[in-house]
């Protein structure tokens, strides 16, 4: 069989944050300019979401963040590259802002808008994750952290060869 190997999906974690009616929100450069997006970015091995969005917050917005909630799971292909991406997104509440930390290199800063601002900004969105996740949010969804859960390390013994390729 001579099968092709696509890209695999892109795992990846968004925080939903508000406060005092306006989301938290970052401008990135991207091949494509500049564009606004949550702090978002790809799961790292070993992580659960809930940590993973918060670290994601807190290197790309200096925001330390509690995530408190699950405002959807998206699947999303950028039609300019075919890149396929899963993300988690997660209504966060604020913490703790650090203003004196260094932002991950691509982010030029972080900022509040309001939601009619983000609708009106449209053409600036990263991908229409952005006004997707926000909306969802408005919209009440919320699933309970344990709505996804946690496996990691247990029953491996039963798998000792487990492939992270192959499908289980």
């Amino acid at each position: 069989m001579n099968e092709q190997a696509a890209p695999r999906p892109a795992v990846t974690v968004a925080a939903v944050v508000e406060r005092d009616g306006a989301f938290l929100l970052v401008r990135e450069r991207t091949r494509r300019g500049l564009r606004l997006n949550q702090p978002a970015g790809h799961l790292e091995s070993g992580e659960s979401l809930p940590d993973g969005t918060a670290r994601e917050t807190l290197e790309e917005a200096a925001w330390h963040v509690e995530p408190f909630a699950l405002v959807g799971i998206y699947r999303w292909q950028a039609p300019d590259n075919g890149a396929t991406f899963v993300r988690s997104a997660y209504a966060a509440r604020p913490l703790l802002h650090e203003p004196d930390r260094k932002l991950d290199a691509e982010i030029v800063d972080a900022l509040w808008l309001t939601y009619d601002e983000i609708v009106a900004r449209r053409d600036e969105h990263r991908s229409p994750l952005v006004l997707r996740c926000i909306d969802n949010y408005r919209a009440g969804r919320r699933w309970p952290l344990r709505a996804v859960e946690e496996v990691a390390g247990e029953g491996s013994a039963g798998f000792p060869d487990a492939d992270p390729g192959e499908a289980i």
